[in-house]
C-alpha cells in the first residue's frame, strides 16, 4: 500500500503571512491538529502544530547547566530553550513553523510512512509529487488503515 491510497486529499493549508489568531482558528474549527505552511507556488515550506501554537503562551523550560569556575556551561536543551523563545515572540506562520519538514512522494510505502513519524516524533507527514503537496497522512490515517 502507498501513501496516495491513505492520504488525506482535502487540504487545509496556510500561507507564510497567516496570523496566530488564524491558524488557531482553522486548528479548532477543522478539528485538526496541525497545518502545512505554503508559498505562492503550493510548496509546502513549514508546518505548525498545536504543540507550535502552544508555545506561543508558555515560558520555555529552563536548560539544565552546569556553573565551573564561574562559567555556565549547558549540557543539554540550550538549542530548545532558543528555539522556544523563538516561538513566543512569533505572530505569523512563518516566524513559528517548524521548518526542517518530513515529507513524503505519494509512491511511498506506508510501512515507511509509519517509520518515519515514529522515528521523528511526527503526527502529520505532508505527501508530494515531484514538490507538489498532494495530501497528507496523520497518525489518525495511519490507525484507520488497521480496520
Amino acid at each position: 500500500m502507498q501513501a496516495r491510497d491513505i492520504m488525506t486529499q482535502a487540504l487545509i493549508t496556510v500561507g507564510a503571512n497567516t496570523t496566530i489568531r488564524e491558524m488557531a482558528e482553522i486548528l479548532v474549527e477543522h478539528k485538526i491538529s496541525g497545518l502545512p505552511v505554503v508559498d505562492g507556488q503550493g510548496k509546502v515550506i513549514g508546518m505548525v502544530s498545536e504543540g507550535d501554537l502552544m508555545q506561543t503562551k508558555l515560558a520555555p523550560k529552563i536548560p539544565d547547566a552546569l556553573s565551573i569556575l564561574g562559567a555556565i556551561i549547558y549540557y543539554n536543551g540550550l538549542k530548545e530553550y532558543k528555539e522556544a523563545f523563538r516561538k513566543i515572540a512569533a505572530a505569523t506562520a512563518e516566524e513559528i513553523m517548524t521548518k526542517k519538514i518530513i515529507a513524503v512522494q505519494a509512491e511511498e510505502d506506508i510501512s515507511r510512512v509509519g517509520q518515519l513519524m515514529l522515528e521523528h516524533h511526527i503526527k502529520r507527514v505532508p505527501v508530494l509529487e515531484d514538490t507538489k503537496l498532494v495530501g497528507i497522512i496523520s497518525r489518525s490515517d495511519m490507525v484507520k488503515m488497521l480496520l
